[in-house]
């Protein structure tokens, strides 16, 4: 036993003694808990299932950390038939404690045995189907369903129930107290299948007097000194019987014919009933597989019409407007207009909008290696006219003109040492010192041991100081 609170063993206070926790209640809970595990064990060896399984369903509500309370409610479960319950519990058992337990054993068990599975699988959808089919009216499909579900798992409790409770219905008792007795022989104390089977034994009991012996069933009288028994309604036979001897024959082939009408008669319509319950489990059989085939197929279709979307949208992206082949073509339009006109302004500009046009990183290779290459062909020319441009913008004092030039400048050549070291004065001359001090930072960064990063340092000195 382990303290809830630190996880260490307790000893035989009442408090951890390794945390202080009070535990005399939390003993008291697992105490319970042993409690009733200790009774469902008990239950399960007479084979009182449901109440083993009602004992320690009890004890997993004080303690659901119980791992041998758990496990035994899945053999329990398992032994009843329901194996879907089974693994549930086993499952979350060895959530709950995954080192060193037997439930790792019982799903390898099942799981290694694919038939078992899908015999676990079948049953539970055909009891599902026979609940469906008790709700919609259709009693006689149900029954039928539940005989494939007990040949699937012959132990399954409440479908043996359900069985007997619908014939219990169409007033086959003789059927319905044999499916209960298979329930008693799996569970013995199952107060289900004991309500349904005292109902039955009531409906199979002879009326009160039919069987009981009637009194002075013969006439007793003595005669000198015997004693002589008549019995009741019994006549001495008459001689010379001919005419009673014709009557015995007529008598004797009237209970012949009734004989064949109450043996044979009932013996043909029992095989004609037979022949169209296999016929009619042979039509089911079929017309499931045929549902199961018609599901597979739908889903097949349906999978085909998404991957069709799915090619279609991804051949309007590469075809269509805005797509892979316009963009390509708009890029190799603008690197054939530069190569014949050799503006490099114009061919910048429409760089640019077409930049911001499209997802640079979802481009392919060989786009973004033309790009990259009209860039830096154009870039650092692009960048020195600019600079001149810029240069000019900031001696002569019009600095917001200059900022946006001399940015411009940067963009196309980040290695053009003076067009940076200008904008940092451009900023510093329009007011802007944190854009100032970052832009000279990036200097002294980029252009260590040079006259624009010395002077760079300079400014940046008199900005902080100032």
């Amino acid at each position: 036993m382990f303290c809830y609170n630190c996880g260490r063993r307790l000893s035989e206070h009442d408090f951890c003694t390794s945390c202080g926790a009070d535990v005399s209640l939390y003993k008291k809970v697992l105490h319970v808990s042993n409690m009733y595990y200790n009774e469902g064990l008990e239950k399960a060896g007479v084979r009182d299932l449901s109440g083993a399984a009602a004992s320690l369903r009890q004890g997993l509500r004080f303690n659901k950390n119980n791992i041998k309370a758990r496990n035994l409610l899945g053999l329990v479960y398992f032994e009843m038939g329901d194996a879907a319950s089974a693994l549930r519990e086993w499952v979350i058992s060895k959530n709950m404690s995954p080192d060193k337990n037997i439930a790792d054993e019982y799903i390898d068990r099942i799981r290694s045995n694919s038939g078992r599975l899908d015999a676990i699988n079948q049953t539970i959808k055909k009891y599902n189907r026979a609940l469906a089919l008790c709700s919609q009216d259709s009693k006689d499909l149900a029954v039928i369903q539940l005989r494939k579900v007990l040949s699937l798992n012959p132990r399954f409790i409440r479908a043996h129930q359900l069985l007997a409770l619908l014939y219990m219905e169409q007033e086959e008792w003789e059927r319905a107290e044999r499916e209960l007795r298979k329930c008693l022989e799996i569970d013995k104390n199952n107060l289900q299948t004991l309500r349904y089977m005292k109902e039955v034994e009531q409906a199979l009991m002879p009326e009160e007097g039919v069987r009981r012996r009637k009194k002075d069933e013969a006439v007793r009288y003595q005669s000198e000194n015997e004693v002589i028994i008549q019995p009741l309604n019994v006549k001495e036979p008459k001689r010379g019987g001919g005419f009673a001897t014709v009557l015995n024959m007529i008598i004797g082939l009237i209970i012949g014919i009734a004989a064949m009408y109450f043996l044979v008669v009932p013996a043909a319509q029992s095989r004609v009933r037979n022949e169209e319950q296999q016929t009619i489990t042979k039509i089911s059989s079929e017309s499931d597989a045929k549902t199961a085939r018609i599901q597979e197929l739908e889903g097949q279709i349906e999978s085909l019409s998404g991957n069709v979307q799915n090619l279609r949208t991804e051949i309007e992206g590469y075809a269509g407007a805005g797509g892979t082949i316009e963009t390509t073509e708009s890029l190799i339009q603008i690197a054939a207009e530069y190569l014949e006109t050799t503006d490099m302004y114009v061919a910048a500009d429409k760089l640019e909008e077409l930049a911001g046009e499209v997802d640079m990183a979802s481009m392919s290779d060989s786009f973004q290696r033309l790009y990259q290459s009209m860039a830096s062909s154009i870039g650092p020319e692009l960048s020195k006219e600019y600079y001149d441009e810029g240069y000019q913008q900031y001696y002569t004092g019009r600095y917001e003109e200059a900022l946006e030039t001399l940015s411009k400048a940067v963009k196309y050549d980040a290695a053009n040492a003076d067009a940076l070291y200008h904008l940092g004065e451009a900023y510093r001359s329009s007011g802007d010192t944190a854009n100032a001090i970052t832009t000279y930072d990036k200097v002294i960064e980029l252009f260590p041991d040079t006259e624009n990063a010395r002077l760079a340092k300079y400014r940046k000195d008199n900005l902080n100081a100032g």
